[in-house]
């Protein structure tokens, strides 16, 4: 009769295990990525499979976009001071601890807890009593609980390094971007220096002309105003230079100084960007690649969420040399061994494990718009980006031509103002004072196109 009743109770369990195995078919599948989510991540998932070019802007290191010698001195030491880079690397290094322990977590658990004591009873001798126990205990990973912690440690690993790559590539663009609008003030500084003493001759000009009959006292007057002027924009640009000397000096995370800069307007774009980017140099992007980690992350805890409602199983193992053997004591000691085996499912915990399945889909539905959104904004930082460095081009094209034209016409009044042409001295400060101001123009084109450059190369993920 016992043992038609074992075969039943075996039989029960094997269909309640078969049962639950059936239905636990998902915890044990690896994250992929939901194509079917939205046509976002359906255009995403397409542009992963295209293959790489590891030629193309993204895969470029940042020696090969930052050329200027003087530049790439300066983006060496950001990236070997810089604290929020140590950080990232820190987080990555706590990643793969954690990564590790979730490994360790498949082998068995192992301690040792030696006691001793002594004891005496209505005077009797003092009787002294030892134990030194080992116990060992083993999950067995039946409902893949384990399995999703290492899932997702890994993949945290893999989001840590990503925002590793994102913090590298905001110190390298950064100091880029300090860097040129350092050379673009030196420039306008440069060139508002050398107009002044111009302006300072024509001064004395236009006296000598005034004591020589051929213009008047409000002419001089105009002329010094004017020098004054341009004077005065001089303290303005040393004290923006000195700002952005401080700037970098931070992301260098050293003390300041002056630093020196090139005095030459250059810098190179690869060609191939001049026709637009593929959709696939978002695939690269650390931080669109960290939301989908962090979607990926929000799926193996929506995993471990599920495994709460199946049973946990535990083989455990005791044993040990020992005097205390019942009621009395035995000297010498005695080895003793217990195995045992628990099984450990969950029938009611208060709505406690509903409660944490419901908040991890919804914590994961969060993941997948945040990583939508992700995707949406890298597409407009590029598209930003590249229209920008393109109209900043077809700008700088007529820049130049209204330079050359306005050398021309400063010329032409000079002569004719010093010849006693029908020309006033008006004419000729307002042809000086557009040179000027096309000039700067320049100046500072030159530095749009370069920041667009910068901004391009960052929103592609580049700066490795």
């Amino acid at each position: 009769m016992n043992k038609k009743i074992n075969n039943n109770l075996i039989g029960y369990c094997s269909i309640v295990i078969v049962a639950l195995a059936l239905t636990s078919c998902h915890i044990y599948k690896k994250y992929e990525l939901p194509k079917d989510a939205s046509p976002i991540v359906e255009n995403y998932a397409q542009a992963l499979e295209e293959e790489v070019d590891s030629t193309s802007l993204p895969y470029l290191g940042w020696k090969d976009i930052f050329t200027d010698p003087i530049l790439q001195n300066y983006i060496q030491r950001a990236i070997d001071n810089n604290k929020d880079l140590e950080n990232a690397r820190l987080n990555v290094d706590i990643a793969k601890a954690q990564l590790k322990g979730a490994k360790l977590s498949y082998f068995p658990s192992l301690s040792i807890n030696p006691n001793g004591g002594a004891a005496s009873y209505a005077g009797s001798q003092l009787n002294w009593s030892y134990t030194i126990p080992g116990a060992a205990a083993w999950e067995i990973d039946a409902f893949a609980k384990i399995l999703n912690r290492k899932r997702g440690a890994k993949t945290n690993l893999q989001m840590m390094q990503d925002y590793q790559q994102a913090v590298h590539s905001q110190i390298v663009c950064g100091v880029a971007n300090v860097y040129y609008s350092l050379v673009m003030l030196h420039q306008q500084l440069q060139l508002t220096k050398s107009t002044s003493e111009i302006w300072e001759e024509q001064v004395s000009s236009m006296e000598l002309l005034k004591n020589a009959g051929r213009t008047n006292e409000a002419a001089v007057v105009q002329s010094r105003a004017n020098y004054y002027n341009i004077m005065s924009t001089i303290p303005v640009l040393e004290n923006s230079i000195n700002q952005l000397q401080n700037t970098l000096s931070l992301l260098l995370n050293e003390y300041p100084d002056n630093w020196d800069v090139t005095n030459e307007l250059k810098f190179s774009i690869p060609k191939e960007l001049i026709n637009g980017i593929p959709i696939s140099y978002l695939a690269v992007r650390p931080d669109v690649r960290a939301m989908e980690r962090a979607l990926a992350t929000a799926y193996y805890t929506t995993n471990q969420a599920r495994t709460n409602f199946y049973p946990s199983i535990v083989i455990s193992a005791q044993g040990g040399f020992t005097n205390l053997l019942g009621s009395f004591i035995k000297n010498p000691g005695e080895w003793f061994y217990q195995l045992a085996g628990s099984i450990t499912a969950p029938i009611f915990s208060r709505g406690q494990n509903i409660a944490t399945l419901e908040a991890a889909k919804a914590q994961q539905k969060q993941a997948l718009n945040n990583f939508e959104y992700a995707i949406l904004s890298a597409s407009a930082d590029v598209s930003d980006a590249l229209v920008e460095y393109n109209k900043c081009e077809e700008q700088n094209t007529f820049l130049q031509l209204q330079v050359e034209q306005l050398e021309k016409s400063v010329d032409y009044t000079n002569e004719l103002f010093m010849y006693n042409q029908s020309t006033t001295y008006l004419e000729v400060l307002t042809a000086r004072s557009s040179l000027l101001s096309a000039q700067l123009s320049c100046i500072a084109n030159w530095h749009e196109r370069a920041s667009a450059l910068i901004a391009l190369y960052q929103a592609v993920g580049g700066g490795r």
